[in-house]
């Protein structure tokens, strides 16, 4: 692989991107590495924790009832009675007596609340008491469950385990009981092994189906774009009607299936290696198109005055503004070197430039920030066009 420096890509963010890097003496890679940081900071993760029930108002009282347990989003697994040494599913329907053990899962300020509910902690890891209780990461593949809850699913009276984790988007959450489920996510279930197995027929469990690429969902995205596109917008006081145009069209109904997940049976799913692929795909189409439009005169233009004019006010009016917003994001916001490349290869709206500064990092950090700002660049960028067009030019 070339050196980023050396990606001809530079021609579009390089000389903004490689200025802050050379005026900021920044090292990409530790950036890459202080962005991970940060977001993992974001994400408190998941603790496991063994208490021991001394709050004599919870005897008797079901595991589903334990006052606080909703609204800390603390889910319950397993429980030891007092006295005894087999480790029993904590279902929801399980009363509570003092001196039981209970296994709770939250983030630590969830558990520290939830603590104060129960009893005491104990050092003692209830997962290698014996008992025939076990635990599975499952994989949501079934279209079945695809937009129900863990509540709707019933999976403590039906198929006798308990969902308490789950993964979305690289993301451990607590297993919230009215959360939907998405394509893709991973739950972490507990029971005993016939339940696990039951569940995860159910659930599905399948990684075939997680890295099948759904071509059909894939061009009906495709098809409702390119009606939205070319779909007229009437505005007032403008002579003629606006449209969004191809991409503008489909990057809208991109964000709004994707948010919805699935319609029906129809999965908005993109497997990440078939993602990878179409998005570098799509920039070596992009820059052949480009290459073959202006190839044939591309020299005889660039090295004529009238070429050469064109070319210094293009940098004129590109490099600079990005190179002062670059320069007051680090200096005065202090943001991240990552999100300053996403923000400024999404203020271009181009995907060669989200390539370099993604190149630079050897990450893919830069994409959260370049997402934020892409949608409403592009759709901005094709409509004020055409604006100005009509405006100025009748």
């Amino acid at each position: 692989m070339p050196r980023p420096e050396l990606n001809w890509s530079n021609l579009h963010a390089g000389p903004d991107l490689l200025a802050l890097k050379a005026l900021f003496r920044i090292d990409p890679l530790k950036e890459a590495e202080a962005f991970a940081a940060e977001q993992r900071r974001g994400a408190e993760p998941l603790e496991r924790r063994t208490l021991v029930v001394e709050n004599p108002n919870l005897e008797g009282v079901k595991v589903e009832a334990i006052p606080g347990r909703q609204e800390t989003g603390v889910t319950v697994s397993r429980i030891r009675r007092a006295g005894e040494t087999e480790v029993q599913l904590a279902a929801g329907g399980t009363a509570l007596k003092n001196g039981d053990y209970i296994v709770a899962v939250g983030t630590r300020a969830m558990l520290d609340r939830f603590q104060q509910v129960v009893g005491r902690r104990s050092d003692e890891d209830l997962l290698q008491a014996p008992g025939n209780v076990t635990s599975l990461r499952v994989v949501v593949t079934n279209k079945r469950a695809l937009g129900k809850t863990v509540r709707e699913l019933g999976h403590d009276q039906l198929l006798g385990v308990i969902v308490t984790r789950m993964t979305r988007a690289d993301l451990e959450m607590s297993a919230a009981q009215d959360l939907p489920l998405r394509f893709g996510e991973v739950l972490q279930v507990v029971g005993n092994q016939d339940s696990i197995q039951k569940a995860a027929a159910f659930l599905g469990n399948s990684l075939r189906e997680l890295n099948e690429t759904h071509f059909i969902p894939l061009f009906i995205g495709i098809a409702l774009g390119i009606a939205l596109g070319t779909m007229p917008i009437a505005v007032p006081g403008l002579p003629q009607p606006l449209r969004l145009g191809l991409a503008g069209g489909a990057l809208l109904v991109a964000l709004v299936l994707g948010r919805l997940g699935r319609i029906g049976r129809l999965v908005w799913h993109m497997p990440a290696n078939v993602n990878l692929a179409f998005r570098e795909f799509g920039i070596t189409l992009f820059l052949a198109a480009v290459g073959l439009m202006a190839g044939p005169k591309f020299f005889s233009t660039v090295f004529s005055p009238v070429g050469a004019l064109w070319l210094f006010a293009g940098l004129f009016v590109t490099v600079p503004p990005l190179l002062v917003v670059g320069v007051f994001a680090r200096a005065v916001l202090k943001l991240n070197f990552m999100a300053i490349g996403g923000l400024v290869a999404g203020s271009m709206t181009d995907p060669p430039a989200l390539a370099f500064a993604s190149n630079v990092s050897r990450s893919d950090a830069p994409t959260v920030s370049y997402a934020t700002v892409y949608p409403l660049t592009m759709v901005l960028r094709i409509l004020s066009a055409q604006v100005l067009v009509l405006l100025l030019c009748g």
